[in-house]
């Protein structure tokens, strides 16, 4: 299969890194395949396409407290999707490993992964985990980088696992995803900052700032004791 260049550096680079940690993967399918299997199948199938963090910024956005949450989730997951999907998958256009190698094949087909479309390099899977987390980190602090890093390791061991992407790929959206977080927690912080300048007899900015969807009654209802 002819590549093109990058795509030839990143094979030759990344060569022995990458087929220890898929030959990893594949030991992991051998003996644990009855339960990693359709456990990274399910946390691929909950990363597709980054929704879940779409969901989730949508509705923190629809509180003032939250607000500036989901507009920095929302922000770093789409900046994550434009830097992997829009300017390098088609740059790099790396084949995925079951496209490549005869080895990397026989372990995909072990496991009976889907054949995904589209390159390999950087995995937009993990961009999207770790662009939604690190927004978290960032506006909540501390507290959120060990949950963090647990679901983007968890989506990059995934990816890895149903032999979707090189090891390269998914440590490139790690540093991806990051600093997309970090582009979209400066931003939002510049957002909420000018509109708090403005408030005063300010329709928008008081909308931006203290508006809040109308819950019902049932939910904000709180009883008596």
């Amino acid at each position: 299969m002819e590549m093109t260049a990058a795509a030839s550096f990143l094979m030759r680079a990344f060569s022995g890194i990458d087929l220890g940690i898929l030959s990893l993967m594949h030991t992991l399918a051998v003996h644990l395949g009855w339960l990693l299997t359709p456990l990274c199948k399910l946390i691929t199938l909950l990363g597709e396409k980054g929704v879940l963090f779409f969901l989730l910024a949508l509705c923190l956005m629809c509180f003032s407290k939250t607000r500036p949450l989901g507009v920095c989730i929302f922000g770093a997951v789409c900046c994550g999707a434009l830097i992997t999907n829009i300017l390098l998958k088609d740059a790099v256009a790396r084949p995925r490993p079951f496209e490549t190698l005869a080895v990397y094949r026989e372990w995909w087909q072990f496991i009976g992964s889907p054949a995904e479309d589209g390159f390999s390099f950087p995995s937009g899977h993990v961009t999207a985990a770790a662009a939604g987390m690190s927004a978290i980190c960032f506006l909540r602090g501390k507290r959120w980088i060990l949950p963090s890093v647990g679901v983007v390791l968890a989506m990059m061991i995934a990816r890895n696992y149903l032999m979707a992407h090189f090891p390269s790929d998914v440590l490139a959206a790690v540093i991806i995803g990051v600093f997309s977080g970090y582009v979209a927690y400066f931003i939002t912080r510049q957002i909420f900052a000018f509109f708090a300048t403005r408030k005063k007899g300010d329709k928008l900015a008081r909308f931006v700032l203290y508006w809040d969807l109308p819950l019902p009654a049932w939910i904000t209802y709180k009883g008596k004791h």
